[in-house]
């Protein structure tokens, strides 16, 4: 019986701002930089497991965003398949990082992109790394005085539609008053012919035998 998939999940995590930075790790045991990721443990989502990971490897908490793929690859004699987040570096204290973490760094796409050191991770991030920076730099900019606050799709959060406005309840409109009804002019009874008519009709009238 041939051995089971190693089931991993991590996260392509942006540090939001002028330029969005991405985080790459950096292995202890090869001194490899790779992307934020690890095995998910027993009874543990493979969500939740990325975002645990993500925190582990970076030290810093994060948000999570839209699924963003999955990448197969062989390890140990087996395949490992490695479900990816796009995920946000929020403010706030530092954490130790994991014990197997020799180093992070924040850097642009490009240069993670050079830096990374295993072919399908950066055929990954080739593939989905402008797609999460342009979404990271969408959220980092500064709503126009017209807009509202920039919309967040985190993960597990229900996604709020923006108010709008009611519509104007139309004025019922005026009722025709009914228009009086007209008499139609009588038409005048004809008259009987007058005197004269008669004597012409008699005098010119063809006379018998």
């Amino acid at each position: 019986m041939g051995r089971r998939n190693i089931v991993a999940a991590g996260g392509i995590v942006i540090r939001p701002g002028p330029p969005p930075l991405v985080a790459i790790v950096q292995r202890r045991k090869d001194r490899v930089w790779v992307l934020p990721k690890g095995k998910i443990e027993p009874g543990e989502t493979a969500l939740d497991g990325a975002r645990r990971e993500a925190i582990e490897e970076t030290g810093h908490d994060v948000a999570v965003h839209e699924f963003l793929g999955v990448i197969t690859y062989p390890a140990r004699g087996s395949v490992k398949v490695a479900q990816f987040w796009r995920m946000e570096a929020l403010d706030g204290p530092e954490r130790p990082l994991m014990r197997d973490i020799r180093a992070v760094d924040w850097v642009p796409l490009e240069v993670a992109l050079a830096r990374l050191g295993l072919p399908y991770e950066h055929a990954f991030l080739d593939g989905v790394g402008a797609h999460a920076v342009a979404a990271a730099q969408r959220i980092a900019a500064p709503a126009r005085p017209d807009e509202g606050p920039a919309t967040r799709d985190i993960v597990g959060a229900p996604a709020l539609a923006p108010a709008s406005e009611p519509e104007p309840t139309p004025e019922p409109e005026p009722t025709p008053e009914p228009e009086a009804a007209t008499a139609s002019p009588a038409a005048e009874p004809s008259r009987p012919p007058g005197r004269l008519v008669r004597l012409l009709r008699d005098l010119f009238a063809p006379r018998r035998g």
